[in-house]
């Protein structure tokens, strides 16, 4: 026929590109082919060994529509159920210290928080691989019910080691597998506003810093401990029922018989990757201290007579309030400025806000500084996974890579808040002078390595957005 044109073959490099082609045309999804599985062992080889991937192309990502901001309602309801209780945390190391568990030192009971930040971080090893191959329905539906059986084991709770278990090992397990597929979706759904929508999503999280802190001020003295940490419980439930239902991946994952190929767990080409390796001890060192001030304001307003037991954890509160705008604004300018650009920003005046929390003598001062860290900080939190996004080649690297990152920030995270906790040690002056400047020194090395991240950015692709 005159109309017809030779056919690609499987073999011809653009048989791809025609069956992704015709595949829209018709209105089904392309078929899955090893270049755009991504999965381990299916794409083309490089010369060095390693597995070249194809990502989908940009226009393809829809950038908007109900089903793309219905996906981030349902990752701002996961960044409530994670984030959003980290950052609460504060008003139960407050509680623990001087009401439940008075004869257990700071550092132990930190240990209970920054675990259950930790495994948020650290099980993303494990998920990332998982939702790279598809499974990212399946990872929420279990976070999202550990987290809150963790959350009403919690209200049982009477000693330390259940403390332990309960709200630091099941709820950050739960964490660990709700919060990198909660986030990392949104990636198939935005492109050039993917930093906007992240920033949306990520406001979850220091709205229920806000609310939660304030329900368990005004509930604990009335009806305990218990059904207080109960009450915080339901409402997590019940929003938990909108991404359990209506989150799913934009590609579904493939329908293909017999065994499913394997997936690394590391991306051996990330570590010949100057930018993401050095980006990546830039995440270790700023997550290492980045909870201190959470943890502690409370404590070292009410230590040095700033604030009673009654007002020092509303300034949770105020951390988060600043953290709201700190989770849009940036995530805003990220789409023109770049990713990079803002979060090197945000950690640069992070660390001077710490600095400046050594010169602080009085609650006027405290608030100011709650407000501007909770504020400056929370770029932190939120513009990270867009930048792993803008560091990896392609899509189909995401979820490994957020693994990676968040490894490194998982051992910080364990560790850093101790660290603080033990270097208090009896709340002398002069110990609250070096936890204060722990939490300020970590931030300007976390600062520094940013910048070298951004200067091999610079070098290898030119342009002032990064």
């Amino acid at each position: 026929m005159g109309d017809d044109k030779a056919q690609p073959t499987d073999s011809d490099p653009r048989a791809t590109h025609f069956q992704t082609e015709k595949g829209l045309e018709s209105g089904r999804p392309p078929s899955p082919t090893p270049e755009t599985t991504g999965l381990e062992g299916g794409g083309g080889n490089s010369s060095d060994g390693t597995t070249e991937l194809t990502p989908p192309p940009a226009d393809s990502i829809p950038d908007g529509g109900l089903q793309a901001w219905i996906q981030v309602l349902g990752s701002w309801v996961t960044l409530i159920a994670t984030w959003g209780l980290v950052n609460s945390f504060g008003v139960f190391q407050t509680y623990y210290e001087t009401q439940l568990l008075p004869t257990t030192s700071s550092s132990d009971i930190s240990w209970i928080g920054s675990l259950q930040a930790s495994l948020l971080f650290l099980v993303g090893v494990i998920s990332g691989p998982l939702y790279d191959a598809g499974y990212s329905r399946e990872l929420i539906a279990l976070g999202l019910f550990l987290i809150v059986l963790g959350m009403f084991m919690t209200s049982l709770c009477h000693a330390y080691w259940q403390l332990l278990l309960a709200q630091g090992l099941c709820i950050g397990l739960g964490m660990g597998f709700t919060f990198l597929p909660g986030t990392a979706i949104l990636s198939q759904y935005f492109h050039r506003r993917r930093a906007l929508a992240i920033g949306i999503s990520s406001s979850g999280s220091p709205l229920a810093g806000i609310v939660f802190p304030i329900i368990f001020n005004s509930l604990e003295p009335r009806i305990g401990f218990g059904w207080t940490t109960r009450v915080l419980a339901f409402i997590t439930m019940a929003f938990s029922i909108i991404p359990v239902v209506f989150m799913r991946p934009r590609v579904p994952r493939s329908a293909t018989t017999g065994p499913r190929p394997r997936r690394a767990l590391i991306d051996k080409t990330a570590l010949r990757d100057g930018a993401f390796m050095t980006f990546c001890v830039g995440s270790f060192f700023g997550f290492l201290v980045l909870y201190v001030p959470f943890f502690y304001v409370p404590l070292f307003a009410e230590r040095h007579d700033l604030a009673d037991r009654h007002w020092a954890p509303y300034l949770v509160t105020l951390l988060n309030a600043g953290s709201v705008v700190g989770r849009l604004l940036p995530n805003a300018l990220a789409d023109r400025a770049g990713s990079l650009n803002v979060l090197l920003a945000c950690t640069t005046v992070s660390a001077v806000l710490a600095f400046g929390w050594l010169g602080i003598h009085d609650l006027a001062g405290l608030d100011v500084f709650a407000i501007l860290y909770g504020g400056f900080s929370g770029g932190l939190v939120s513009l990270a996974p867009s930048v792993i996004v803008s560091l990896s080649p392609h899509l189909g690297l995401v979820g490994v890579r957020m693994g990676m990152t968040f490894l490194l920030a998982g051992v910080s995270v364990l560790v850093g808040t101790p660290i603080a906790g033990a270097i208090l040690g009896g709340f002398s002056e002069k110990e609250w002078q070096g936890t204060i400047g722990y939490c300020a020194a970590g931030l300007t090395l976390g600062t520094l390595l940013n910048a070298i991240a951004r200067f091999v950015v610079y070098r290898r692709k030119g342009g002032l957005k990064a």
